[in-house]
């Protein structure tokens, strides 16, 4: 039975952390995640990627990877874009496929207001009978859950100046059981809770050389306290980037990034968590991002550096 409190205690403690969606300190880079009204803001055919191993070295730890495309449609007023997220933890695993929708109108010769919205379905399975148990027969760990489609949709705003940004949303507006069991469906895991997010970031000009961007983004929902995760950054040259992130209750970290080329960038980040209840298990978590644009012909498309 022990293996099974851990692994439990694990996803309690996720959701305790409002972390039912995965966590990304990467989160600045990985905005369509969160809010489709990002979808085509950067003038480009964008992809990202991102894999993110949390808590190294402790058993059944989450383990993630998302892969992000997006891009303005015809004019720049729509954008379009999809994202797939794979999400393991334990003996369970989510897979969500999305796909979003933006409309961008023009307040100002400076700024846009853009309006979003996403649908798509997340597939959940857990291999419950893997779980090592103490008393053996149990009927709740008996059969596997195999992929149960849970649909799913949701909205949001996106604000953005040529050194601002600012957004709000809900990718996931419908609750979902993951499970239907008598013990499982005890626990608050296993449901999926809607998600409130608020982003924002901007940069400033230290010198001719040397960029400041901070950033923050709040996470919300049901029965779990607000999180927050704060990012102050450094590019040199536009080139080189590196800085430090804080997720209040749960961890600090580093991040260091590349601009290989104009269209090319690398990251890497590190964290190591604060609270007493995972600190001693885990040897810090490790990500690594990637992201492509595809840049357009048109000049007046990429003349501007795209901050965010």
């Amino acid at each position: 039975m022990k293996k099974l409190i851990i692994i439990l205690g694990l996803i309690v403690n996720l959701v305790a952390q409002a972390q039912q969606d995965p966590m990304f300190t990467h989160y600045m880079y990985n905005t369509l995640m969160i809010n489709p009204a990002y979808a085509g803001s950067r003038d480009a055919l964008t992809i990202t990627g991102i894999t993110r191993n949390q808590w190294v070295g402790f058993d059944g730890a989450p383990i993630t990877q998302t892969l992000t495309v997006h891009s303005p449609v015809g004019s720049e007023q729509v954008g379009l874009g999809a994202s797939i997220v794979q999400d393991k933890i334990g003996p369970t695993k989510s897979t969500s496929v999305f796909a979003d929708f933006s409309y961008r109108i023009r307040l100002s010769q400076k700024s846009k207001l853009s309006f979003g919205l996403n649908g798509g379905f997340s597939f959940f399975s857990a291999d419950l009978p893997s779980v090592l148990l103490d008393q053996q027969n149990d009927v709740d760990f008996a059969q596997k859950i195999q992929n149960r489609p849970m649909p799913n949709f949701g909205f949001g705003l996106y604000y953005t100046r040529e050194r601002f940004y600012a957004g709000i949303s809900t990718p996931k507006l419908l609750k979902d059981n993951y499970y239907e069991g008598t013990t499982l469906a005890n626990l608050t895991a296993a449901k999926e809770q809607g998600h409130y997010y608020y982003i924002m970031g901007s940069v400033f000009s230290l010198s001719r050389f040397v960029d400041f961007k901070p950033s923050g983004l709040i996470k919300m929902t049901k029965g779990a306290p607000i999180e927050t995760d704060l990012s102050a950054l450094f590019e040199f040259n536009n080139r080189l980037t590196a800085g430090v992130m804080y997720r209040t209750g749960d961890a600090l970290g580093v991040l260091i990034g590349l601009n290989i080329t104009d269209q090319l960038s690398i990251g890497y980040s590190f964290d190591f968590s604060t609270t007493n209840t995972t600190v001693t298990y885990n040897q810090g978590s490790h990500e690594i991002m990637l992201r492509y644009d595809f840049l357009y012909n048109n000049v007046h498309r990429i003349k501007s550096p795209r901050y965010f």
